[in-house]
């Protein structure tokens, strides 16, 4: 890889602003693409609403592919400025090793480089193996590749062997740059502000999607990685406004998956003194609606998309069954109070 591809990929936060400053004007995402050629950074460092991507299928459970680019169009007019591929809401561990790379590649593809995307990467069943496989996910053209924290040590070791075994990895995938997601599956394992300072003091980390909900740990992540590259994007709706408050880089919650426009309103405003009123009032709204949202949600999510308007098949891999009478009624609740939340934060 050369130094300035390189260099380019360590500029996370460097990406265009095409979907917030597009949707926070009022402008379609047709028309944002002709505008993003005049817009210039804000002078505030952008705070991100990088959604966590479901994968849309077909009928007969392959990948939609024409369903992905109506998916990323419908992300990026709703203000994400990036992209989680390749992660849990995407089915990764129901993929393929091919599809996961086939479809990151198609999301790096279609963005065009105007937003950062991220890929999980660190599957294999030992050190050779997940190398192996972040490299072929680097090529991909990922800004960054996400290992998996439980990949990296077994539940009952300390954080000696994780920072250990990420050292070997280090080594033999030079010149990637790396992320590390807590993603619950196999099991959640915690980043800890030791494993924090080692990530930062490497220099080979810049993502960090945090699912503690624990603001006190929060804070000591960011104070470890103030001044570096490294960002830390809050998975937990609870804690988002809170969190963005005190550094956090942005956001990636499964909300994300259900009204992007929402969490993007809320990356452009929860450091605004001027809309401290409708912040915390979006928060309380937020973390009531999440425990309507959270049941069934691979199906949920394409539901209420699907009823959004948004062309997406309502099956998945990682279940059989269909969704419920009774949470098709529940969504449908949110949906209806949806407009409501619209006019009250001034949303076109």
């Amino acid at each position: 890889m050369n130094e300035a591809k390189y260099i380019a990929r360590r500029e996370f936060l460097g990406k265009s602003v095409k979907g917030v400053l597009a949707s926070l004007a009022g402008l379609t995402f047709s028309e944002s693409l002709t505008a993003h050629q005049r817009i210039t950074l804000p002078l505030r460092e952008e705070r991100r609403n990088i959604p966590v991507m479901l994968t849309a299928y077909q009928a007969d459970g392959k990948i939609d592919y024409k369903g992905m680019d109506r998916l990323m169009d419908y992300y990026l007019e709703a203000g994400a400025s990036g992209f989680f591929a390749n992660c849990l809401s995407s089915e990764m561990y129901h993929l393929s090793p091919e599809e996961r790379l086939k479809l990151t590649r198609y999301v790096v593809d279609h963005v065009k480089g105007t937003v950062p995307v991220v890929a999980s990467g660190s599957f294999g069943k030992n050190i050779a193996e997940k190398a192996d496989f972040i490299n072929k996910m680097q090529d991909t053209g990922v800004d960054a590749v996400i290992l998996i924290t439980a990949h990296l040590a077994e539940e009952e070791e300390p954080d000696e062997r994780l920072i250990s075994y990420t050292r070997q990895i280090l080594e033999k995938t030079p010149g990637v740059t790396l992320g590390t997601y807590e993603c619950p599956n196999p099991y959640k394992r915690v980043v800890t502000p030791k494993v924090t300072q080692f990530l930062v003091e490497s220099g080979r980390f810049i993502y960090h999607k945090d699912t503690t909900e624990d603001m006190q740990q929060i804070r000591q992540k960011l104070h470890y990685s103030d001044g570096s590259n490294w960002g830390l994007y809050n998975a937990h709706i609870g804690t988002a406004a809170k969190s963005l408050r005190e550094g956090a880089k942005g956001l990636s919650p499964i909300a994300g998956n259900f009204y992007p426009e929402i969490i993007s309103w809320m990356c452009a405003h929860a450091e605004n003194p001027e809309k401290q009123k409708e912040v915390n009032w979006l928060q309380e709204k937020l973390i009531a609606t999440e425990k309507k949202i959270g049941n069934q949600y691979q199906l949920g999510a394409r539901y209420f998309l699907s009823k959004r308007g948004l062309d997406i098949a309502a099956n998945c891999r990682s279940t059989d069954a269909k969704l419920t009478a009774e949470q098709q009624g529940v969504l449908d609740e949110v949906l209806k109070e949806l407009p409501q939340w619209h006019e009250r934060l001034g949303i076109s």
